[in-house]
C-alpha cells in the first residue's frame, strides 16, 4: 500500500509542475487556462487528507488530526496502566468510544475502568492480570497485577494519506522488573467517510521465558459508547456485531472470524467499525471477545472458554522469541457497510 501511495503522489507532483510549466511558457485562450487551473486545483485536493501528529509533552499526549479534524491521541501517562488510543472520533464526528473513566457523558456505564479507549495487553502473563489493572485496584493487591510503561517515542510522522507513531513500551511487574518488551507502529489514515488504524505490535522477552497461559480477558480491545451497546442493554442502544461468518449479535461472542463489525447509530450518524485480523496473527483467526454491553475485543491466546474446552492455548515466548500482532481498524462513517466493503479491505490489509 505504502508504495502504491508513492508512485500516486509522484505522479501527481510530476502532473502539477507539468500544468504550471505549460501556464508559463504558453499563452492559452481563457478556456484553456480555465481547464488548465481546474486540473491544478485537482491535484491539490488530492492531498486534502493530510494526517497530522502534535506531540504535547506536557499532556503525555500526541494528538491525530486529519485534515484539521481531531481523530484520537496516544495517551501514554501512567494513570490507564498501559498507553491508550482516545478518543476514536469518525469522519462524521462521532466519538464511538464511551467517555469513562477520563471525560465521563449522561446515562454511561462506569464499570470496568481498565477498559478505556483502544489499547492491547492481557489477562495472564507469567501469572499477572495486565488486563484488569486500573487505578481501582486496591494497594494490597497490586502485586497480582501488571503494568505497560510507555518508554519512547522512536519515530513520529505526520503526512498526506498517512501519519505514523513508533513507540516502544515495557510490560512491567509491581516490581518494576521488565517482562516484556513491546514495540509498535501506529499508521493513521483516513478521508471524508473513513478513518483507519494500523496496529503493527512485537512483544519480546527482556532475556528469560515469559508464558502467556489461555485466558479469556485480551487482547486488543476497544470500550464503546453507550448507543453502540447491544439493543437489549437499554433504549438508545444500536448496536449489532456482524462476523465475517455471518455471525450477528450475542451470538458473536467466542466464535472465530477473520474480521468483526459492530455497526449503530450515533447523534444521527450512521457508523460501522471493524476490526481485522490478520493471517500472520497467532491463533489466526481469532476468537471475538465481542460483549453486548461495549467491550468489543480480538483475543487469539483465550481459546478454553471461548471453544468450550474443546481448545487450548498456553503460549510461551521464548527469550530469543517474538511475537507479532497485525491488526486494523477501520471506522465507517455515512451509511450502513456492507459486508463486502469490509471483505474489500481486509483482503487489502492482508496483501
Amino acid at each position: 500500500m505504502g508504495d502504491n501511495i508513492m508512485n500516486r503522489n509522484t505522479n501527481r507532483y510530476i502532473h502539477t509542475l507539468a500544468i504550471v510549466f505549460l501556464l508559463a511558457a504558453c499563452s492559452q485562450s481563457n478556456e484553456d487556462v480555465s481547464s488548465e487551473e481546474s486540473a491544478v486545483n485537482q491535484v491539490s485536493m488530492s492531498d486534502e487528507y493530510h494526517i497530522s501528529l502534535v506531540h504535547e509533552e506536557d499532556r503525555s499526549q500526541i494528538q491525530v488530526f486529519i485534515d484539521g479534524a481531531h481523530f484520537t491521541s496516544y495517551h501514554y501517562g501512567n494513570e490507564f496502566k498501559k498507553p491508550i488510543l482516545y478518543p476514536l472520533i469518525s469522519a462524521g464526528g462521532a466519538t464511538i468510544t464511551r467517555g469513562f473513566p477520563i471525560d465521563p457523558r449522561e446515562g454511561e456505564k462506569e464499570d470496568h475502568p481498565h477498559q478505556v479507549g483502544l489499547w492491547l495487553n492481557y489477562g495472564d502473563v507469567n501469572g499477572l492480570d495486565f488486563w484488569n489493572n486500573s487505578n481501582a485496584i486496591s494497594e494490597e493487591r497490586r502485586s497480582e497485577y501488571g503494568t505497560i510503561h510507555h518508554k519512547s517515542i522512536n519515530q513520529m510522522k505526520s503526512g498526506n494519506e498517512r501519519g505514523e507513531l513508533e513507540v516502544t513500551k515495557e510490560w512491567v511487574n509491581s516490581e518494576g522488573e521488565v517482562l516484556l518488551i513491546e514495540n509498535t507502529t501506529y499508521i493513521f489514515s483516513g478521508n471524508e467517510s473513513m478513518r483507519s488504524i494500523d496496529r503493527l505490535t512485537n512483544l519480546q522477552s527482556s532475556g528469560e521465558e515469559v508464558s502467556l497461559d489461555d485466558n479469556k480477558e485480551g487482547m486488543i480491545g476497544i470500550r464503546m459508547a453507550r448507543e453502540l451497546e447491544h439493543p437489549d442493554e437499554h433504549d438508545e442502544a444500536t448496536g449489532m456485531y456482524r462476523s465475517s461468518e455471518g455471525i450477528e449479535g450475542h451470538e458473536a461472542w467466542g466464535t472465530r472470524a477473520k474480521w468483526m463489525s459492530l455497526s449503530g447509530e450515533i447523534n444521527g450518524e450512521t457508523v460501522s467499525v471493524a476490526i481485522l485480523d490478520h493471517p500472520d496473527n497467532v491463533g489466526y483467526p481469532t476468537y471475538w471477545h465481542a460483549r453486548g454491553y461495549g467491550l468489543f475485543a480480538a483475543n487469539p491466546l483465550g481459546m478454553k472458554e471461548m471453544s468450550g474446552g474443546e481448545e487450548e492455548l498456553n503460549f510461551v515466548l521464548g527469550a530469543e522469541d517474538t511475537l507479532t500482532f497485525k491488526h486494523r481498524i477501520i471506522l465507517y462513517s455515512g451509511e450502513e457497510t456492507d459486508d463486502s466493503v469490509i471483505e474489500s479491505d481486509w483482503q487489502q490489509f492482508i496483501r
